[in-house]
């Protein structure tokens, strides 16, 4: 499925209230951004701040595992759904 920004953005809403609830995850992801708190609710509304999130979750297969199965998502759906935000366009070298 391809997603549009709107629909990446919506998932990538879905994984950081994910995030958000985790208390084992959430400062991994705070100490690896330097983000804090206050951002999470500011960074809601930015594509690529949403990307970022999207990003960090899917560095360890078992946390896209995880996130995925809390949100009833394909695993291969925060992939398509990050080619979708900013900065997560294919890069072709050719």
């Amino acid at each position: 499925m391809g997603y549009t920004r709107e629909s990446a953005e919506t998932l990538a809403l879905q994984v950081l209230s994910w995030l958000a609830g985790n208390d084992d995850l959430l400062p991994v992801f705070l100490g690896a951004t330097g983000a804090s708190e206050t951002d999470l609710k500011s960074g809601a509304s930015d594509a690529a701040f949403l990307g970022s999130v999207l990003d960090f979750v899917m560095m360890d297969d078992a946390w896209v595992v995880e996130a995925c199965d809390a949100a009833g998502l394909a695993y291969t759906s925060l992939m398509q759904a990050r080619m979708a935000l900013p900065g997560g366009e294919q890069v072709n070298w050719t």
